[in-house]
């Protein structure tokens, strides 16, 4: 389902830039942009006053984790989507650690095939690699010498570390075949898992949560992430380092990114620190884990000047009954992807960064790494993913306003800007908030009614 708008008088991102004007839809396409205003409303389009409200294309989120096949007490295709909509995110990409995991062209047409019933944003997936289902892999993205994307698929997602069952992939000669081949772009979960298994014995004892951080350091990540890069490099072979954590990881790539290299950054890594987990608890354990406000710093840095391309959540919801089991029995992971636009335009409305900046990391940035077409920018000709946002007023964001399945955000408490008042899919409103009604906003769109499966080029 495709829409026809007219958004007139907001003050629209474009480029490094903020424009007050009028942005015109046609058939789910942007057809005009008018700096400055003036068009005027046609008949059979619907006219959205967009005074005092900033107008920002749909943000993209690289990484989710929506728990379906397998998992739905925490959540589902369906309502990830929905969560993703009340957030300003017109479209995500999932991963393959299911029950069963995602690691045949069968499970990932019936990921797409739910999708397209029960979302109402646009969508993509990764398939799963294992240590013996190259074969599969190349069914869904194609071998080196015969690319062959396939609508919906974004590519190969990798476990170097941390992983269970089968979709752990650590060993030399299993990670070569990989890179060697198949097509497209390999994601990898960059923390190395012999470290980490010589290490757990020393943490055994622990059951604070400053130890999590202890035994995941900043060595196990770097020391897998060099290890991809050189695969990427031997084999030349798209890679992208999944939600980056470590000043030394940060760093490393800052001298070593080569043009066959991208990597993302988590919302939750630039905000918060060590003394945050404390706090906070269980709630912001997740894999790898949150560090020290030194790497805090680093991240920051490096996405500022370029070293991070994009900003991807890494949304992993458990229950909360899980989550009170305390550390270590609690499972790693925490819900954002319906509160990680409002939190970087946060700090943007405090000076750490502008409004561009979030529009760049979150929109363009994702679109540019995995090649989607028409999505990222306010520009004639691009696909209609809109949302406006109200950077007037903070709102306390508290769990009763998720629409997340397990109903709780790491955020409870904290007052942010930036919440979405429209989120559009393709010219189609999905997702509506009042500024004087309840935070949690209202599902405009029917299940299955507004998204689809996202196109990429390798």
């Amino acid at each position: 389902m495709v829409g026809d708008l007219l958004i007139r008088n907001s003050a629209m991102v474009i480029g490094d830039g903020i424009v007050h004007g009028d942005l015109r839809v046609v058939a789910g396409k942007i057809a005009s942009v008018a700096s400055g205003g003036g068009l005027e409303p046609l008949d059979g389009e619907t006219v959205i006053d967009g005074e005092g409200l900033h107008l920002l294309p749909g943000a993209i989120d690289p990484q989710v984790h929506f728990r379906e096949p397998g998992q739905s007490e925490k959540e589902d295709i369906g309502s990830g989507s929905r969560a993703a909509a009340a957030g300003g995110v017109t479209a995500f990409l999932d991963m393959p650690n299911n029950v069963p995991a995602a690691t045949t062209m069968e499970a990932m047409q019936a990921k797409l095939d739910s999708a397209a019933r029960s979302a109402v944003t646009h969508h993509g997936f990764f398939i799963g690699a294992t240590p013996n289902n190259v074969a599969d892999l190349q069914q869904a993205v194609g071998a080196p010498d015969a690319p062959s994307p396939t609508a919906g698929i974004c590519g190969i997602k990798v476990f170097m570390g941390s992983s269970t069952g089968d979709l752990l992939v650590h060993q030399q000669q299993h990670l070569e075949d990989i890179f060697a081949g198949t097509a497209g772009i390999i994601a990898v979960h960059a923390e190395d898992e012999d470290r980490l298994n010589a290490r757990k014995p020393e943490f055994a004892h622990r059951t604070d949560v400053a130890a999590h951080a202890e035994w995941r350091d900043s060595e196990t990540a770097l020391i897998a992430t060099q290890r991809a890069a050189a695969l990427a490099e031997s084999h030349s072979h798209r890679l992208h380092v999944l939600h980056l954590t470590s000043a030394l990881e940060a760093d490393w790539l800052a001298s070593n990114k080569s043009s066959l290299i991208t990597t993302e950054v988590c919302p939750q890594h630039l905000t918060f620190d060590d003394s945050d987990v404390t706090e906070r608890g269980t709630r912001l354990v997740m894999n790898p884990p949150i560090r020290y406000a030194e790497d805090r710093e680093t991240l920051w840095r490096r996405l500022k000047d370029g070293t991070i391309d994009c900003i991807a959540t890494d949304h992993a919801p458990h229950t909360l009954e899980n989550k009170r089991l305390g550390f270590p029995q609690a499972h790693s992971g925490m819900p954002g992807v319906e509160t990680s636009l409002p939190l970087m335009l946060t700090h943007a409305a405090d000076g750490r960064c502008s409004v561009p900046d979030v529009v760049g990391w979150m929109c363009e940035g994702p679109a540019q790494v995995y090649g989607m077409t028409g999505k990222g920018r306010l520009a004639e000709g691009m696909d209609a993913d809109l949302v406006l946002v109200d950077m007037e007023s903070r709102r306390k964001v508290r769990d009763a306003d998720t629409w997340a399945r397990v109903g709780w955000t790491a955020l409870d408490g904290m007052a942010l800007t930036g919440w979405p008042i429209l989120t559009i899919v393709d010219g189609v409103v999905v997702h509506s908030r009042d500024a004087s009604g309840t935070l949690r906003g209202n599902a405009v769109a029917a299940p299955g009614s507004a998204g689809r499966a996202l196109d990429f080029s390798f």
